[in-house]
């Protein structure tokens, strides 16, 4: 038995779309470079109270209180371990007037890279190390493979406001056992 295959009619599959690559734990990820506004090093961050350890606190950027995501701590690894060549990256998401600014840790930030749609393939159905809803495809890239983010489910206020009041639900209960 076979099952048609559509095509979406949005995006022009043979336009190959920029990506911004950087390494977590060693491993290459990539988001659109349409969804980055800027990467900033590293620096100080003001720590958050009764957040999940995934939220290391917010910035200040040119007068903007922008949340900062550990995206190792995301994905379930342990936290970032800051070097000299950890960075913080500036994504924007959200369609229409909703914005949202929030910084991403990683280890390095390598290169702005062109990928094929052709070079795309979808993600996997198992075997990653993050969650499959947050992988939007897998690059092929000199005959390796970049994990493609969704940054839009990696980064979801929602999810993320959901593990925030889970976790101050949980404090007060730990505390008085």
């Amino acid at each position: 038995m076979s099952v048609p295959v559509t095509q979406s009619t949005t995006a022009q599959p043979s336009e190959p779309r920029q990506y911004l690559t950087f390494t977590l734990g060693g491993e290459m990820f990539a988001v659109e470079t349409l969804s980055v506004k800027e990467i900033i090093e590293y620096g100080q961050i003001t720590a958050v109270p009764m957040m999940p350890p995934s939220i290391r606190g917010v910035i200040n950027l040119r007068g903007a209180v922008v949340p900062v995501i550990d995206l190792k701590a995301r994905f379930g690894a342990q936290p970032t371990e800051v070097t000299r060549r950890t960075c913080i990256v500036i994504i924007e998401l959200g369609s229409g007037d909703e914005h949202q600014v929030i910084g991403i840790v990683v280890d390095t930030v390598s290169e702005v890279l062109e990928i094929p749609q052709s070079e795309i393939e979808p993600p996997p159905a198992f075997g990653a190390r993050i969650r499959a809803d947050f992988i939007s495809g897998m690059g092929k890239i000199a005959g390796r493979f970049v994990i493609l983010l969704e940054m839009g489910r990696v980064l979801s206020v929602d999810e993320l406001a959901t593990l925030s009041s889970l976790a101050e639900r949980s404090e007060p209960s730990a505390l008085a056992a």
